[in-house]
């Protein structure tokens, strides 16, 4: 067994919660640091699912991507979806620990490890957030090895992903290059993009609005889902853990599903 401590500490030298947008809530958020840690869960939210999931296969520890709470809580009842599933977790003494936006924006997070998959090359943080450290911030950009059409790259990505299928903006048969990432939903990065000369913005999803502004722009966009664009990364995060901690038992929860799915899949 492990310190819950220890996983902890490994986790924010990984995805530096000081790298964590203002408005977010990271780090342990549920549960004593002193406790010893056996088995551990990550997934990408805490859901109903994931949740009997932990507590059917006696989980010590969710690391969830997405925080669990997130807004702040007046009471803890059954009566909404979150203080029910945290009341769950409690009287399971199930630990929760999220990293979030710190997870998006790590050397080796889900941002990168979204160029990486996509071949991007010298990958550059999107929005810096501290200018003495120009290598640390908030989405990525890089260049293709050379032009492709924006629906050879939409297949790329999808491909990568795993996934049957994608929302693409813009003209498929555009040569593109200069490409930016930003995981989830994070439409708010199409003019950061722009700024610096990106020809598409891969993220999970976006509003309408933001549509129509990549299209004015003569911009692409390639929309895989939140959950597609983010997932994987979990998966990944629970091998690091494993690799990390070879006493504990990690896994990447087997019941955490897309919330939505393509007509043709019904």
């Amino acid at each position: 067994m492990i310190p819950l401590r220890d996983i902890c500490e490994f986790l924010d030298t990984f995805a530096p919660l000081e790298t964590a947008e203002d408005w977010d809530n990271v780090g342990l958020l549920v549960g004593d640091p002193d406790r010893m840690v056996a088995r551990v869960m990550t997934c990408l939210t805490v859901t109903s699912d994931s949740v009997t999931e932990a507590v059917e296969d006696a989980v010590d520890l969710i690391v969830s991507h997405h925080p669990m709470p997130f807004h702040p809580l007046r009471r803890l009842t059954t009566e909404k979806t979150p203080s029910r599933l945290l009341l769950r977790l409690i009287r399971a003494d199930v630990a929760v620990y999220s990293p979030h936006t710190a997870f998006d924006s790590a050397a080796h997070g889900i941002n990168q490890q979204l160029a990486d998959g996509l071949g991007l090359t010298n990958a550059l943080p999107l929005v810096v957030q501290d200018p003495q450290r120009p290598e640390q911030g908030s989405g990525r950009y890089g260049l293709l090895q050379r032009p492709i059409k924006l629906a050879d790259l939409a297949q790329e990505l999808r491909r990568f992903l795993g996934i049957a299928g994608l929302h693409v903006v813009g003209d498929r048969n555009r040569d593109v290059r200069r490409i930016a990432v930003a995981c989830g939903a994070a439409g708010q990065f199409l003019e950061p993009a722009g700024q610096v000369g990106c020809d598409v913005l891969v993220t999970g999803e976006t509003t309408f609005h933001t549509c129509l502004e990549a299209e004015a722009l003569g911009m692409g966009l390639l929309l895989p889902g939140h959950y597609a664009s983010e997932r994987f990364a979990v998966e990944t995060l629970a091998e690091r853990l494993a690799d990390r901690f070879p006493k504990l038992v990690v896994w990447a929860s087997r019941q955490e599903k897309d919330p939505l799915f393509w007509a043709n899949e019904v």
